[in-house]
């Protein structure tokens, strides 16, 4: 991927620390080994830089982004405050993920707790006996698609499409929507020169949408936004369910296909793929310990001066949330390095008053778990296709994940 040109950092920013590239081949290979660097070398609070030269402070520790997401009048969600839209090209690629705009994601006080509530209520509206009947029945009609080949790219053609037809059920919007749907999330969240492109067809989409929903009211998210006592106008209600959309499909795809992933190559879950439910619930656990899907999230900005993980933190800094490493911080894993079992106290959803909120959680967790189940029931035997260091990752600071995952199996019967 061509970078940008690089921006000139102010005096005093993280680039002038030493700061730690954020792309390349060796961060998108294995991010871990970098974070432990990281934190051996400047704490739980490291300088890096985002593609284009852009400075910013990761948080990988795990006390250290508690106190973040948890203090928002030391760092705000607001990034007009950032000093660094001064210095960034007009043409970014990255500027789609934390341009300010009018959206639940950067409110902030008594105007995010309004469209968190529209939000929150819509999501709870959602009966988790339905929405798992709707993914028992998608994840069957996706796998009738390869399941007479005997080979499928279960990153293509399952973990992908499978969370995103759920989502465009409960949200309200064809599944003829969701190829460009899927085009549009990769091209925006890879950062690439096409980012600001895919993230109008979003937009464009969910704008269809919300005047679809306003004429023609529905039992689905967008019409219960659209009639909540909040009173969140149609612009309101299309930005935020961007932000839906997006933080509800590539979460939950690449916890899938993550999940998968170690399930195959992991001796400790060969019972899964003859049907052992306790070791699918173990694998999707340890997936958002070991390759959380939202590996750096962007992010905070400094409000004012202060202090992180003993480092200057000036005001209008840029604070990204270092899911991945927070959840790798030794504080928090077992001698061995591994998470205890059962231990669900993983930063993979965030914290604080902008985390996911609980109903999106179960849902998540709904459609993540009825993937996995249906899909080693009808195939058993699956296996990798390819050797596991042949696996590639997608080349993004934001999320963890596969750009495929080859698998073969005994051809079963395709309906």
């Amino acid at each position: 991927m061509t970078e940008p040109a690089a921006a000139t950092p102010p005096p005093g920013c993280p680039a002038h620390a030493g700061a730690t590239p954020l792309y390349g081949p060796r961060f998108q290979t294995d991010p871990g080994q970098l974070y432990r660097e990281l934190r051996a070398a400047h704490g739980p609070v490291a300088p890096v830089e985002l593609a284009g030269g852009v400075p910013a402070w990761l948080v990988i520790g795990y006390r250290e982004l508690q106190l973040v997401t948890g203090q928002p009048q030391l760092f705000g969600r607001d990034s007009t405050r950032w000093t660094g839209w001064a210095t960034v090209p007009e043409n970014w690629p990255l500027k789609p993920m934390m341009a300010p705009v009018p959206s639940i994601l950067y409110a902030e006080g008594e105007e995010h707790v309004r469209r968190s509530r529209a939000v929150t209520d819509a999501l709870a509206a959602v009966d988790p006996y339905e929405l798992r009947k709707h993914c028992e029945e998608l994840a069957d009609r996706l796998i009738d698609d390869f399941a007479g080949r005997g080979e499928a790219d279960m990153v293509a053609e399952y973990a992908h499409r499978l969370p995103l037809l759920v989502l465009c059920r409960v949200l309200g919007l064809s599944e003829e929507q969701a190829p460009v749907l899927i085009e549009a999330l990769h091209t925006m969240l890879d950062g690439g020169p096409d980012a600001p492109a895919g993230a109008m067809r979003l937009l464009g989409v969910m704008q269809e949408l919300v005047a679809e929903k306003a004429e023609y009211p529905g039992e689905d998210i967008a019409s219960r936004m659209l009639a909540h006592p909040a009173g969140l106008n149609h612009e309101e209600v299309m930005r935020d369910l961007r932000v839906l959309l997006i933080a509800g499909q590539q979460p939950t795809s690449y916890w899938i296909s993550n999940a998968l992933r170690l399930m195959l190559t992991d001796r400790r879950f060969a019972a899964s793929l003859s049907g052992g439910r306790r070791s699918i619930s173990q694998a999707l656990n340890e997936a958002l310990w070991e390759d959380t899907p939202t590996q750096i999230f962007a992010g905070r900005w400094a409000t004012r001066d202060t202090r992180l993980g003993g480092q200057r933190i000036a005001a209008g800094d840029m604070v990204l949330l270092g899911f991945a490493g927070a959840n790798a911080d030794p504080s928090v894993r077992q001698a061995d390095g591994r998470p205890a079992e059962g231990n669900r106290a993983y930063l993979s959803y965030s914290y604080g008053d902008h985390g996911c909120p609980f109903p999106a959680q179960e849902a998540a967790e709904v459609i993540a778990t009825t993937a996995v189940e249906v899909l080693l029931d009808r195939l058993p035997d699956l296996r990798l296709a390819v050797a596991e260091h042949a696996l590639v990752w997608r080349p993004s600071a934001w999320v963890r994940g596969l750009v495929a995952l080859p698998v073969s199996f005994t051809p079963g019967y395709a309906g």
